[in-house]
């Protein structure tokens, strides 16, 4: 591999999924560490679902895994 896959999950988005992106190009917007998993998976990258939130190439923006949605959802 020519250096480390950089894997960012954009805030929620007012509508609700958060847009992910690896090395520049959007895989689609994720509603559940699940998709992100299943983008990854189909860009070749293999990861658990339970391994999602806590792999350190992956970059959260503006929240944590734990938020999906806009603030006023729970």
């Amino acid at each position: 591999m020519p250096g480390p896959i950089r894997v960012i999950v954009h805030p929620p988005s007012p509508t609700g999924g958060r847009r992910v992106r690896v090395d520049g190009e959007i895989l689609g917007l994720a509603h559940n560490v699940v998709d992100i998993a299943e983008f990854l998976r189909r860009a070749g990258l293999e990861i658990d679902p339970a391994e999602v939130a806590e792999s350190p190439w992956i970059d959260w923006r503006g929240a944590g895994p734990e938020r999906w949605g806009p603030e006023s959802s729970s």
